[in-house]
């Protein structure tokens, strides 16, 4: 089931403790871009499609990737995008989107996106996978 825009971002605001929507709205645009440079084929298709229609765009044209980022380089990525964000807000911003991600994806698909992304990333989505 997609997400309607304002469900998403209200989750991403209260998660993120952010003062208004529009914060949440940067934070999620961001890491979805991000997050979109890691995710290929029908993995990033079946997740767009859980997702509100903007954000889904913004997952499928993603920002261009050399490399996947470990998840600790994917944090720092997000800083230096978003104005003024410290390592330490970086990761909370993350933590905020992944894991309203990881609810709006089901639990198979969640294995599957974790599966194309470095080990550690389970951890940026608040679904630690056993080892």
């Amino acid at each position: 089931m997609t997400l309607r825009h304002e469900v998403f971002l209200e989750q991403v605001k209260e998660r993120g403790e952010y003062n208004s929507l529009r914060e949440a709205e940067r934070s999620a645009r961001v890491v979805l871009a991000l997050l979109g440079a890691h995710l290929v084929g029908e993995v990033r298709a079946r997740l767009a499609a859980r997702l509100p229609e903007d954000f889904a765009l913004i997952l499928l044209n993603p920002l261009q990737s050399a490399e996947p980022l470990t998840p600790e380089r994917f944090v720092r990525a997000t800083a230096a995008w978003i104005e003024g964000a410290t390592h330490q807000t970086a990761a909370w911003d993350v933590s905020a989107v992944l894991s309203t991600v990881a609810d709006a994806a089901e639990d198979d698909l969640l294995k599957q996106i974790l599966l194309q992304l470095p080990a550690g990333y389970d951890l940026l989505f608040g679904r630690p996978q056993p080892t």
